[in-house]
């Protein structure tokens, strides 16, 4: 058995820290049993020729003593082809198996480090211009159901107790106690496919602005939230729905799914195949029980709005939404909860 590998000058530093190649050693068991055969093939040839009876013994030959000394020598340069091969191929397994663990390293490393600049950046910098956003739109609700009047559908209201009839028939009654998602008009499919893909950059001002009109409604601000919440945390292990490239869907499959049709008839819904997204977040959700929550939670809200988006959305407005980062999540977690089996 090899000895423990020892630390030398032929050290290579990595981004891992130090490379450690160990000092090979210079007779193995693979030359022992070598020198081994080899001597005893040598000695059995000269026991034959000592031993062998002088009138049986040829005389000196060019022809015959070349042949004697290849029928000797032959089997010894074979015994030492098969050793060298054989550590050869001791030597590339190990280099092999420490490579492997370097990229393993490597892999280990770079999740690491996604994690902490998910932790970093998107929360710090996604979250904090959503908080921003949602708190302008709460802004945007309370003056619109304080200051919104129906002047063309207003009624003269009843005057209180000691005022003038004429100045109460002079003022338009406020919506008082209506929602203000009631008063806003309806949000355009353009802004709200677009919410659901999140701006792009920080200077995406028509992402932000299609955003925060969207985060005004508060069914649509939900699935936002969720969608939100599910990409901060794939993206602490390093899956980016800008890296997916699913196989789309044809939007009658998603009509099918939009209409309550579940397993293989909608399967093509599932086209996400980056092995290692799955198998990282399937992973995630089975040892993870925060993750797996916002994850069952993300596909109940996204399963209901879509039914409700389905029956007025065109073809093409069905086919923009799945290429959007919110239905590409959709599309990795529902297959591996196993919505698409």
């Amino acid at each position: 058995m090899s000895p423990a590998p020892r630390e030398t000058q032929d050290q290579q530093p990595t981004s891992l820290g130090i490379y450690d190649r160990p000092e090979r050693e210079a007779i193995t068991v693979i030359e022992l049993v070598a020198i081994i055969l080899s001597a005893l093939w040598l000695l059995g040839a000269v026991l034959l020729f000592v031993f062998l009876p002088g009138d049986e013994r040829p005389g000196f030959d060019v022809v015959s003593f070349l042949l004697n000394m290849l029928a000797i020598f032959m089997p010894v340069g074979m015994i030492w082809v098969a050793a060298i091969a054989a550590r050869s191929s001791r030597v590339m397994r190990e280099e092999s198996a420490r490579l492997q663990a370097a990229i393993d390293g490597i892999r280990q490393a770079y999740i690491s480090q996604q994690q902490h600049r998910g932790a970093m950046s998107s929360d710090a910098s996604v979250a904090k211009k959503l908080d921003e956003i949602a708190a302008a739109a709460k802004k945007t609700e309370t003056a619109l159901a304080t200051f919104s009047t129906r002047r063309d559908r207003a009624q003269p209201s009843r005057p209180a107790q000691g005022a003038q009839q004429g100045t109460a028939d002079d003022q338009p009654t406020l919506a008082l106690g209506t929602p203000a998602e009631e008063l806003a008009p309806p949000l355009p499919a353009e802004d709200f496919i677009r919410a659901l893909n999140f701006p792009d950059t920080a200077e995406d001002e028509e992402g932000f602005a299609a955003l925060r009109r969207a985060l005004r409604d508060r069914k649509t601000a939900q699935i936002i939230q969720a969608s939100q919440d599910v990409l901060t945390l794939l993206s602490q292990d390093g899956i980016y729905m800008d890296d997916l490239r699913p196989d789309m869907a044809r939007p009658e499959i998603w009509r099918q799914f939009a209409q309550g049709a579940r397993g293989r008839s909608i399967a093509a819904l599932g086209g996400v195949r980056d092995r290692t997204s799955l198998a990282l977040t399937a992973g995630r959700m089975k040892q993870d029980p925060i993750f797996r929550d916002a994850a069952h939670h993300f596909l109940r809200l996204f399963d209901r709005m879509f039914a409700t988006f389905e029956p007025n959305a065109s073809d093409a407005e069905i086919s923009a939404l799945s290429d959007t980062r919110t239905a590409r999540a959709f599309m990795l977690l529902g297959r591996v909860a196993g919505t698409f089996d």
